[in-house]
């Protein structure tokens, strides 16, 4: 009979063991927007941010994309319409297609039978335009990167002194509940700020090397018009 209640005992410890990890993973478990809000009002500004990050992520990426998409027999027609004098052909060539390099060739074009400088300095200009365009809203990027680990750590700080606050008015009575809601604003925002700057560092970077090798192909495609024009057409 004793060795039937040990035993008894011993399986409804175990079993009570076995649930407690249960229940406490359960009041453990947090929801994200719980999270969220344990981070302050601070989570606001960062969030705001992500979405502007992510907005000039987007559109930069799909005007670069589509400023990329340059025909591979686009400089050869222009090849064949200006040394056939067609020049009116070529500007029409040039109007079908919506990307920086057609722009700047119809930019030569319309100053052939000009001096060489003259016709280099209206290219120069349309491409500074257009890259001006393409970089227009990374340094808004560069910004979010810089400035939202920095607010992460201004609700680090913020959440400590609210921290150190709360045992201060708690005197000898600290109490761990206290703290927490400092602790959790000083984690939350830190780890905000930082998920929030590295999207937009990466993508910053990422951008700057697409729009670097966009700049390539402008840099190539006008000289090869230059070499072009270099035949002296003349227009019909």
């Amino acid at each position: 009979m004793l060795f039937n209640l040990l035993q008894a005992d011993s399986l409804t410890e175990a079993a009570a063991n076995a649930a407690a990890p249960v229940v406490q993973t359960t009041e453990m478990h947090m929801s994200l927007f719980s999270l969220f809000r344990m981070g302050g009002w601070l989570m606001w500004v960062l969030l705001f941010l992500s979405a502007t990050a992510i907005y000039i992520i987007g559109k930069k990426w799909w005007m670069i994309r589509k400023a990329s998409q340059i025909d591979n027999n686009f400089m050869n027609d222009i090849k064949d319409y200006v040394n056939a004098g067609k020049l009116k052909s070529a500007v029409t060539l040039c109007q079908k297609f919506d990307n920086p390099v057609a722009r700047m060739i119809e930019s030569g074009i319309s100053r052939i039978g000009r001096p060489m400088s003259d016709l280099q300095t209206a290219i120069e200009n349309a491409g500074n335009v257009e890259v001006a365009r393409l970089e227009k809203g990374l340094p808004i990027l560069a910004s979010v990167a810089g400035g939202a680990p920095m607010i992460g750590f201004l609700g680090t700080v913020m959440g400590m002194v609210q921290a150190f606050f709360n045992m201060s008015k708690a005197g000898n009575n600290i109490d761990i509940t206290m703290l927490s809601g400092g602790i959790y604003t000083a984690m939350i925002t830190t780890v905000g700020g930082l998920i929030v700057g590295i999207i937009a560092y990466f993508g910053y970077n990422w951008l700057t090397s697409q729009i670097n090798n966009l700049v390539y192909k402008m840099e190539r495609s006008t000289v090869d018009f230059i070499d072009i024009v270099l035949h002296e057409p003349t227009e019909e």
